[in-house]
């Protein structure tokens, strides 16, 4: 009694354990299949993880300070840790050529920036516009009778045959001093290099006063919404012509965050955008609200850089 007692256990418990390793199997086999059926969606999808440390560089003039954070802004929605670092010209080329930083959507060509294109090119790729239709020259308020830079130097006096610039080695500040030597009636003249800031503030305290002043400028800019003004003509063609805003990026930036590369590729932009956020910046905006305000406000345009083909 006791024997076949046991050996009727022995036969249940070996049932039980059979059953146990069967149900055991099917689950294994129902996580490997779902393992490889989500392996496989993702790859076929081509879904792109954003995310990563993205650095870009710019140079402090109204335009890229706007575009700058507004791009940075529509990267770190997308899950991307931006820092966005203002530099000098020759820096932020510098930076991007040897892949200190990731890109910049500051560079004008292909005169502006044409000298630093020709050093750094080679070490970099060019993503192409993000603006068309950009201009620099010497800009004074409609309200003054001079037209040309042939005649510029017939209000020397009452100019103090000063020119006020930007940053010393800007492209427009360049070009400005070649204009100097260029032309006969300018001949004495001094461009007086400050800051971006600090020529928008004495244009603006010039216009107010209706008095004389001839500065270096570019557009887009704040400036030509605000106030009524005018390039002076330059028949020697020292400006050269219309340019572009271009985006450039370090060489690797696609193979190792595709998704922010090809945001950048992506992005461009109109006259009226762009000034809408430069003048909201103006009005006394942080960058990083401006280019918030602008994301939450311009969502149809921002999905069209932020498709991934």
């Amino acid at each position: 009694m006791l024997k076949g007692t046991w050996k009727s256990f022995g036969l249940v418990a070996m049932l039980a354990l059979i059953l146990v390793i069967a149900a055991c199997g099917s689950d294994n086999e129902g996580s490997g299949s779902d393992s490889e059926e989500n392996g496989s969606d993702s790859g076929e999808s081509g879904d792109i993880t954003h995310e990563g440390e993205i650095e870009l560089v710019y140079v402090e003039w109204a335009t890229e300070i706007a575009s700058t954070h507004v791009i940075g802004k529509v990267l770190e929605d997308l899950g991307y840790d931006v820092e966005v670092t203002p530099l000098d010209n020759a820096v932020m080329w510098q930076s991007v050529a040897s892949g200190d930083a990731d890109g910049m959507v500051a560079a004008w060509l292909p005169a502006t920036h044409g000298d630093l294109y020709e050093e750094h090119s080679d070490s970099m790729v060019e993503l192409g516009p993000n603006f068309e239709g950009a201009k620099i020259g010497a800009v004074v308020p409609e309200y003054m009778e001079v037209d040309s830079l042939e005649n510029l130097g017939e209000y020397g006096d009452d100019l103090n045959e000063t020119i006020t610039g930007i940053e010393p080695g800007a492209g427009v500040v360049q070009a400005t001093e070649d204009a100097v030597e260029t032309y006969e009636g300018l001949d004495g003249w001094t461009v007086e290099t400050s800051s971006s800031g600090a020529m928008a503030t004495s244009l603006q305290e010039a216009y107010e006063n209706e008095e004389p002043i001839v500065v270096t400028g570019w557009s887009p800019h704040w400036k030509f919404a605000e106030m009524d003004l005018k390039y002076l003509e330059d028949p020697e063609g020292v400006y050269g012509d219309a340019e572009t805003i271009e985006t450039m990026v370090r060489e690797g930036l696609e193979e190792d965050m595709p998704g922010a590369y090809q945001v950048l590729d992506n992005f461009q932009w109109g006259e009226e955008k762009f000034n809408s956020v430069m003048a909201e910046i103006q009005d006394g905006a942080d960058p990083e609200e401006a280019a918030a305000n602008f994301v939450e406000n311009n969502q149809d345009l921002v999905d069209e850089w932020t498709t991934m083909e």
